[in-house]
């Protein structure tokens, strides 16, 4: 079987043409051509998808799987990161396709962690090797996903969340000021809104606002390379803050499903900026205090590359849906 398999977020679409392994393994997959494009090139997935088929696709494909940045309900996926509404029907009638099939980009990946991404990573903090429970992978982007991954037989369990969405829980008090200036009114702050790519430069801007001086980057790779080099206070301020965030968030979400088999941060933007989270407050943070810093302590904590995993983990969790329906089809029959 030839499909498509995408994994699409709010700055880059990964585009794969699969097909089940000619060995026949079950689940086994070869990726034959891999692809990715820039989001804001295109008036519509449908168009970013089309320049995939029409420069690389030679066999003719009815099916296609997609991991989006949002939840899947019904026929299209809600969101608040994707450059363009993302619907199943508009896609089948624009490409003449039998099948699309949405699932979260984070499950996706939770599903990649049963393929290359476990031994991926570069380790940040926490014991090297993975013990045998859930695995948690997370990743600031365009926005911010986690999901869960649960060990099980014949198959892991992948359960999405939504949890960038949770509200933002300052740890200091110069957090404190940076929510006071956001939401000057009180009300509803999600922990993306700080922790993500934008968020980095929301805290920046932030920074400098809460101390009368104006913004002169206007990019989180701007920030970050300014952080890098020493070369603005409120930018090192900003990532400082942004690592920090980022492991209290993380530890939030280890103490809810306790992931000895690893936390996984994904994405590119964590593995260019490696060496700062390394030096940062991110571990401080991610441990919290009292009793539950010595089982925290427990749980390793690598950074991966998003790269292709997105895709490969969309394409296994397609074959798995498609074995699963197939199967019920023939017990009705």
């Amino acid at each position: 079987m030839h499909f498509l398999a995408g994994d699409i977020g709010g700055t880059n679409g990964h585009v794969a043409l699969m097909r089940t392994a000619a060995d026949g393994r079950p689940g086994g997959l070869e990726t034959l051509v891999y692809r990715v494009y820039p989001c804001a090139a295109f008036p519509s997935l449908a168009a970013l998808l089309q320049t995939f088929i029409a420069a690389e696709v030679r066999t003719p494909v009815s099916r296609c799987v997609l991991a989006c940045a949002g939840q899947p309900m019904g026929d299209e996926v809600v969101n608040d990161n994707l450059a363009w509404p993302v619907r199943s029907d508009v896609l089948r009638a624009a490409l003449g396709l039998d099948e699309v099939a949405f699932l979260n980009d984070f499950e996706a990946l939770g599903h990649a962690i049963e393929g290359p991404l476990a031994a991926s990573g570069r380790h940040l903090c926490g014991p090297l090797v993975r013990g045998q429970g859930p695995s948690l992978v997370v990743g600031p982007g365009t926005g911010l996903g986690a999901a869960v991954h649960v060990p099980g037989s014949p198959h892991a369990a992948v359960f999405a969340t939504e949890a960038g969405q949770m509200d933002f829980a300052p740890h200091s008090l110069r957090e404190r000021e940076v929510l006071a200036w956001l939401a000057p009114d009180g009300g509803y702050v999600p922990v993306e809104r700080i922790v993500s790519g934008p968020g980095l430069l929301t805290a920046y801007e932030a920074l400098c606002a809460l101390d009368g001086t104006t913004p002169t980057l206007g990019t989180p790779r701007a920030v970050t390379a300014a952080a890098a080099a020493q070369a603005d206070p409120h930018a090192v301020e900003a990532v400082e803050l942004f690592c920090a965030a980022l492991g209290g968030f993380t530890g939030n979400l280890a103490m809810t499903t306790m992931p000895t088999g690893g936390i996984f941060l994904a994405g590119g933007f964590l593995s260019s900026m490696f060496d700062l989270l390394a030096r940062s407050a991110f571990e401080e943070r991610f441990l919290h205090g009292r009793s539950v810093r010595a089982l925290l302590a427990q749980v390793p904590v690598w950074v991966t590359e998003h790269g292709c995993h997105g895709v490969q983990g969309a394409a296994r969790w397609y074959v798995r849906h498609r074995a699963q329906s197939d199967a019920m089809e023939g017990v009705h029959a």
